[in-house]
C-alpha cells in the first residue's frame, strides 16, 4: 500500500512554489488541517477554513476556482442594472457582462443584466430592491435621488452591498464606486475644444445625457471652469440634455445651430453622437466644427475615422466588469473593498489612435 496518498506533504513539489507546510504557518494551522480544508472534508471550523483559504491565496498555491471548490461555497451572484435605451455604450457593456460567463466562473460569479427604463429613479429604486431579495451583490449606474439612496441604505442593511458604475450617488451606503473621476473628464474635454480653437474667441454649446447622472453634472462642471480658467475668451451657449437619444441629439444640435450660425464647437457630455453628427454634417459643418463626446463604440469609431468627431474620452469596459468583481469578492472574503483594485482610466481616442479591441460590443 502506498502511504503517500495520505501525506499531504509526499507529492513532489517543484523547488520554490508554496508547499502544504508552507500554507500551515501562515495559517498557523496544521498539515494535516490544511490537507482537510483543500479537500473539502469536514470537522474544520468555518473561520478556520477562511484563513487556511485566505493564506493560499496569498501564497498563489491553487487557481481562484480549486480555492472556491475547496471552500464548498456557492457562486457569487450578482445582478447588474444599466439603463435602456440608445446609449450604445452602455448597450455593449451590459451585452459583454452577459457573454462573459466563462471569465467569471474561476471566480466563482454568475452575473445577470437587466436594462430598466433610463432617467427614472422609482423604477431605478424598485429594482434594487428586487434584485436585492435574490442577489448576493448589486451594481448599477446611479441616479442622484432620494428613492435610489434609500433602497441603497435597505440593501445595506440587509448585508447586500451595492457599487455604483460610471456615475456615482453620494450620501449612502454603497460599497464603491466603478467609474472615472468625471470631473476631471469634462476638464479634459474643455481643454482639448480650447486647444483645437487655439483659445479664440468662439461659441461652443453643451449637449448632456441627464443632469440626473451626477456624472454628467461633474463633467459640465469640469468643463466649465477649465474654459473659465485657460479660455475665457471661449463663451459656453447653452447646455441641452439629449437623454442619450440619438434623434434628441439631433434636434438640440439643429436648434442650437439655428440659434447660433457661428458656433464652434460642441461638447456630448452623453451619449447620442450619432445624432449630433448627423445634425453637423447635414449642415456640413463636420469639418469646420470642433465635437467632442464621451463611449468608444463603433458608431463612435466610425464618426472618428471619417472625421466627424475629433475625439471620445472613454474607459474600457473590461476594466470595469473586473474592478466590480474584485469589490465584490473583497467584500465577500471580508477584505477592504477597493483593497487591490484599480480604477478605470480616462482614455481619450483619437482618429489616429484607435485600438483595435477596446469595444464593447466586439
Amino acid at each position: 500500500m502506498d502511504s503517500r496518498k495520505d501525506d499531504p506533504e509526499a507529492a513532489v513539489v517543484p523547488r520554490g512554489l508554496p508547499r502544504v507546510a508552507d500554507i500551515a504557518q501562515a495559517a498557523g494551522v496544521s498539515t494535516a488541517t490544511v490537507d482537510r480544508v483543500l479537500n473539502n472534508r469536514p470537522g474544520v471550523r468555518a473561520a478556520t477554513v477562511q484563513r487556511v483559504l485566505k493564506a493560499a491565496a496569498e501564497l498563489d498555491y491553487l487557481p481562484d476556482s480549486d480555492l472556491y471548490a475547496a471552500a464548498g461555497q456557492k457562486p457569487m451572484r450578482l445582478s447588474f442594472l444599466l439603463p435602456a435605451g440608445n446609449n450604445r455604450f452602455l448597450t455593449g457593456l451590459g451585452e459583454m457582462i452577459r457573454r462573459a460567463d466563462a471569465t467569471l466562473a474561476p471566480h466563482g460569479v454568475k452575473a445577470q443584466v437587466e436594462f430598466i427604463k433610463s432617467f427614472n429613479p422609482d423604477l431605478l429604486a424598485r429594482s434594487l430592491f428586487q434584485h436585492g431579495r435574490r442577489a448576493d451583490g448589486v451594481a448599477f449606474m446611479a441616479l442622484e435621488h432620494p428613492a435610489v439612496r434609500e433602497a441603497v441604505d435597505a440593501l445595506a442593511e440587509r448585508n447586500v452591498p451595492s457599487v455604483t458604475l460610471i456615475s456615482d450617488i453620494l450620501n449612502c451606503r454603497r460599497a464603491g464606486y466603478v467609474g472615472l473621476d468625471n470631473r476631471a473628464a469634462g476638464r479634459t474635454a474643455g481643454y482639448l475644444i480650447a486647444r483645437f480653437l487655439k483659445h479664440r474667441p468662439a461659441k461652443v454649446a453643451m449637449i448632456a445625457g441627464s443632469l440626473s447622472y451626477r456624472a454628467h453634472e461633474d463633467r459640465e462642471m469640469g468643463f466649465l471652469h477649465v474654459l473659465k480658467e485657460t479660455a475665457p475668451d471661449i463663451e459656453v451657449v447653452g447646455l441641452r440634455e439629449g437623454h442619450d437619444d440619438e434623434g434628441k441629439s439631433y434636434r438640440q444640435t439643429r436648434m442650437l445651430l439655428g440659434l447660433h450660425p457661428d458656433l464652434a464647437g460642441v461638447y456630448n457630455i452623453g451619449g447620442g453622437a450619432e445624432g449630433v453628427a448627423r445634425a453637423l454634417k447635414e449642415t456640413r459643418r463636420e469639418r469646420e466644427m470642433v465635437f467632442i463626446g464621451h463611449g468608444l463604440t463603433n458608431e463612435t469609431r466610425g464618426l472618428l475615422i471619417d472625421g466627424a468627431l475629433d475625439a471620445v474620452i472613454t474607459q474600457d469596459p473590461r476594466n470595469t466588469l473586473s474592478a466590480c468583481v474584485g469589490i465584490f469578492t473583497n467584500l465577500r472574503a471580508g477584505r477592504p473593498a477597493m483593497q487591490g483594485v484599480e480604477s478605470p482610466r480616462a482614455e481619450v481616442i483619437f482618429r489616429e489612435n484607435l485600438p483595435k479591441n477596446m469595444l464593447p460590443d466586439e
